[in-house]
């Protein structure tokens, strides 16, 4: 059995099946998409590990000085630590593909395992905030992203959300982004899309 620093939620999916990562937001926890992630890969190994740093109580994956300030050396730390989560797992699980998704902070600390370490076949990017520039500049020819997120939020502003797309194709990524006309909650059509997204898997 895998040992790791998280608190988790694990499905254990069928051999030479993907293996669906699920990240919550600030505040989320282990369970926030974990039945999402059954219901989109049925027969995946899904895990949902809980954020192991708290802001005023709220679990987080990484630290924060602020609103959009992070913390940079602590999420390197978390980089590295859920790139290891992840990869000894999908290696117990014989996994065929590495999928991914997360939600605002999940979305934040999925986005940077892909862009840092390029483990990820596949990422769903839910209202992500990458207010930096990344310096990785290894290749990711051959990933998928599909990012969503929306016109008037408050907390990941669209040029933001833009710049991380156009970050990601620069690096070769294919990238699909789709929007919807509201703020920082989960949309319907965005359920629909990461299901179209994730059910070539």
């Amino acid at each position: 059995m895998t040992e790791t620093g998280y608190v988790h939620r694990l499905h254990a999916g069928a051999p030479d099946k993907p293996i669906l990562l699920v990240l919550h937001g600030t505040g989320g926890d282990e369970n926030q998409f974990f039945d999402l992630g059954r219901r989109l890969l049925p027969e995946a190994t899904i895990l949902s590990p809980r954020g192991d740093v708290f802001e005023y109580g709220a679990a987080r994956f990484f630290r924060r000085t602020g609103e959009g300030v992070y913390d940079m050396s602590d999420l390197s730390r978390a980089t590295e630590k859920m790139a290891a989560f992840v990869k000894a797992f999908a290696d117990e699980y014989r996994a065929s593909h590495i999928l991914g998704l997360g939600f605002s902070n999940g979305a934040n600390i999925l986005a940077n395992v892909l862009i840092e370490k390029g483990i990820f076949d596949a990422a769903v990017l839910m209202h992500p905030l990458i207010p930096f520039q990344p310096e990785a500049r290894s290749t990711l020819a051959g990933r998928k992203v599909l990012v969503t997120a929306g016109q008037r939020d408050p907390i990941a502003p669209i040029a933001m959300t833009q710049a991380l797309s156009a970050h990601l194709e620069g690096r070769g990524a294919e990238v699909r982004t789709v929007w919807h006309a509201g703020g920082h909650e989960i949309a319907p059509s965005e359920i629909n899309a990461v299901g179209d997204f994730l059910g070539g898997y």
